[in-house]
């Protein structure tokens, strides 16, 4: 039986930034954006150009060099967005423009404070001015599941006549429910005259719990393009996460009889590089990408699963990149070792990448009995993110004392852009507090850190740990920063840095722009 093709649109270096305390770098999301190219998405929207000198740069810098993907901007139904989209992409090789406006009634009355006459105009003259510019269009009518539908087929009836190619269809507020929003599909299907002109896209956010569910729903009743992000990023409770999407294609081809062209072993590394790049940590219970994905604990399930893995296992854990704890390499190993357990992982690292990645491991395997495939990549990952971000603060060195008996305190050497060592110390309510005091003593902005999180990379006692900062700046803006270390005090002065470096980067290059994200 012939399956139909079906879209897949990335929108995590869009919609995805837009998660409450994330924000990225351009090196960051080019990082991702190769990432996304190996994943095998169709589309990246790459960000929303006009918003700020740092979004602008991304998406002409993705645009660049993303060959084998679509690469969008978003932009809303203004000239000065389209226009300034359209620069961004001059340089894609498969460009598109995917312009939005509000379209329900209380959108209209209470955002635009425009009749539903001016949006129909307003939607035309943009997609007809994106259409000079590129022939791929995209048009979405904002909170389209709280829209009159008699008003929305209109609506897409006109902007599908003035060039769009895809329409999409977005729960922007996670309204629907799967069987009433996948009616809703079809009717629109049934009832737009020139439907059959474009492809039908859905764009689901789950503040009930049912993106993806919606998404699936929606792809039963003909939708074709389904939008989403990776680890289900985003507004408020996020988006369909692509990576449960995907899956539940693949595993139920039989039920949905749709393709798409991602390579789903790529799934686990970007869900990691993307959580670690957010630093946003994974729950253990995420489907497909969670570290309990394919554990078995309960005694009948383990008995089972040994005599079959099917029996608890509806894929295998191989299909997503899921690649377990294999214990493989210890303090005795060489770089020959290090280097073919890196090409059996799928990295391709030159002499240079690996004499660096390779003092980090010993240094790891001096305080870890083993390293496991989740230690190196964490290791990989931490080399990746200072390689792409400037270092205007590196830690050098860190002695903490604490105890009951006595008050923290911290000394800190720390070493600026210019090679200089700067030394600092501080006491504090417990050990992290005394190392970001010595820190801030050192700093020449005012930060304020608003969330601490530490997770463990992998099991056990000597277990490589991960800290997870949010700082806030004067102007409110938040920044995330991520540290990894065997001592979690080493890693929070790491994470704490990282986040500093990260908002003094953000704001060189125009990143910072509070309240320029665009729902959808």
């Amino acid at each position: 039986m012939n399956r139909e093709s079906l879209i897949i649109f990335d929108t995590t270096l869009r919609d995805g930034e837009q998660s409450a305390g994330a924000g990225l770098t351009v090196d960051e999301k080019l990082l991702i954006a190769r990432q996304l190219e190996s994943l095998g998405v169709d589309v990246i929207e790459a960000g929303f150009a006009v918003s700020s000198q740092g979004d602008f740069n991304a998406v002409s810098q993705i645009a660049e060099i993303i060959k084998n993907c679509k690469v969008a901007s978003l932009a809303r139904v203004i000239e000065g967005d389209i226009d300034k989209a359209a620069q961004a992409l001059e340089k894609a090789s498969s460009p598109r423009i995917h312009t939005f406006v509000s379209s329900s009634a209380i959108h209209m009355e209470h955002q635009m404070r425009k009749d539903p006459e001016e949006i129909i105009e307003m939607a035309v003259k943009a997609v007809a001015k994106a259409k000079h510019y590129v022939d791929d269009v995209e048009f979405s009518p904002m909170d389209a599941t709280r829209t009159d539908i008699d008003f929305l087929v209109t609506l897409l009836e006109a902007t599908i006549e003035a060039g769009a190619t895809t329409i999409n269809i977005p729960d922007t507020v996670g309204y629907a429910v799967s069987k009433e929003f996948g009616d809703s599909i079809k009717i629109l299907r049934e009832r737009i005259r020139n439907i059959d002109n474009v492809v039908v896209s859905v764009h689901c956010h789950n503040d009930l719990g049912l993106a993806v569910s919606n998404s699936l729903a929606a792809v039963e009743n003909g939708a074709r393009q389904i939008e989403g992000c990776i680890n289900g990023l985003g507004e408020r409770a996020g988006n369909a996460a692509l990576e449960e999407v995907i899956m539940g294609l693949e595993v139920r081809k039989d039920h949905f009889n749709v393709k798409t062209k991602v390579n789903t072993s790529e799934i686990g590394p970007t869900s990691r590089l993307v959580s670690n790049i957010f630093g946003f940590p994974m729950q253990a219970n995420k489907a497909i990408v969670g570290q309990n994905a394919f554990r078995h604990s309960s005694g009948i399930h383990q008995d089972a699963f040994l005599k079959d893995k099917s029996t608890f296992e509806i894929m295998e854990p191989e299909t997503v990149g899921w690649r377990g704890e294999a214990l493989v390499l210890g303090k005795l190993s060489g770089r020959a070792g290090l280097k073919s357990r890196l090409n059996d992982l799928g990295y391709d690292f030159d002499n240079d990448q690996l004499n660096t990645l390779f003092i980090k491991f010993k240094d790891l395997a001096d305080s870890k009995k083993e390293i496991t495939d989740v230690d190196l990549e964490a290791l990989i990952f931490e080399q990746s993110r200072y390689k792409s971000q400037k270092s205007y603060l590196a830690l050098s060195s860190i002695e903490v004392l604490c105890g009951n008996q006595q008050k923290p305190k911290a000394k800190i050497e720390i070493i600026n852009i210019d090679n200089k060592k700067i030394f600092s110390e501080s006491e504090g309510t417990g050990p992290v507090d005394a190392v970001c005091k010595a820190i801030d003593k050192i700093i020449d902005i005012e930060v304020k850190l608003t969330e601490f999180s530490v997770n463990s990379v992998t099991e056990g006692i000597d277990a490589l740990g991960e800290v997870s900062i949010r700082i806030e700046n004067l102007n409110g803006i938040t920044f995330t920063g991520t540290g990894s270390d065997p001592d979690i005090v080493v890693a929070s002065a790491k994470a704490y840095l990282n986040a500093i470096n990260r908002s003094i980067q953000m704001t060189k290059e125009g990143s910072e722009s509070p309240g320029s994200g665009a729902g959808r």
